[in-house]
């Protein structure tokens, strides 16, 4: 009971971390309760595969979607543009994750949990910091639905989803069997989130005439 409990805790500081950045970044109103929903839901799904079934590709595949899908069905951003932050925010996240990791996994004091806190934490304070400096993008629509203007630069960011998520199971591949190229991890996460925030800048700028991050 103790486990789940604490699993749960941390699960949902973790998500609601990555749901704050990725509002921040985008200029999206915050959504607290729904936040928590969302995240206690992946959390209890978490626990279940990994601890009922020893399924940790499959939950970090499934987690990936869920984001997605609570930002579009939830959260109400359009399909398209949910896609989007979700690649952007968890390559963020997952660049923030095994930075922290590379440096604690050489210390006596590593621990997941302290992984988890410091994570969750930089997150909150990038996020506050990119609201305070009134930073971030403004092409993310409010409506869920109706007719957008795709361009070449969109389909590019929509595209940077599939080596995200490549990236993504390939850390567990990294850190289970290749730990000395484990540095080669958070390098190709911040390659990629490099590309999303260029490419939104530049729309950003294309569209709006304001100057994201």
């Amino acid at each position: 009971m103790v486990d789940f409990v604490l699993y749960m805790a941390f699960s949902v500081l973790e998500t609601y971390a990555l749901f704050f950045l990725a509002f921040k970044t985008f200029k999206i109103d915050l959504y607290p309760i729904e936040m928590v929903f969302a995240s206690l839901i992946m959390g209890f799904i978490s626990f279940v595969l990994r601890s009922d079934y020893g399924l940790i590709e499959m939950d970090v595949c499934l987690q990936f979607i869920l984001i997605f899908c609570f930002m579009w069905l939830l959260f109400r951003i359009h399909f398209f543009y949910a896609a989007i932050m979700t690649g952007m925010t968890y390559q963020a996240y997952s660049l923030i994750q095994t930075l922290y990791y590379f440096l604690l996994n050489q210390s006596t004091l590593f621990s997941v949990y302290l992984l988890q806190i410091l994570t969750a934490t930089t997150a909150i304070i990038i996020g506050m910091y990119i609201s305070k400096k009134r930073k971030g993008f403004d092409f993310v629509p409010d409506k869920p639905a109706g007719r957008i203007n795709i361009s070449t630069r969109d389909q590019v960011l929509f595209a940077l989803n599939l080596p995200s998520f490549i990236i993504v199971l390939s850390t567990i591949y990294f850190s289970n069997h290749l730990m000395q190229f484990y540095f080669i991890i958070p390098l190709a996460y911040a390659l990629v989130l490099y590309g999303y925030l260029y490419l939104s800048y530049k729309k950003d700028r294309s569209d709006h005439g304001n100057i994201g991050l």
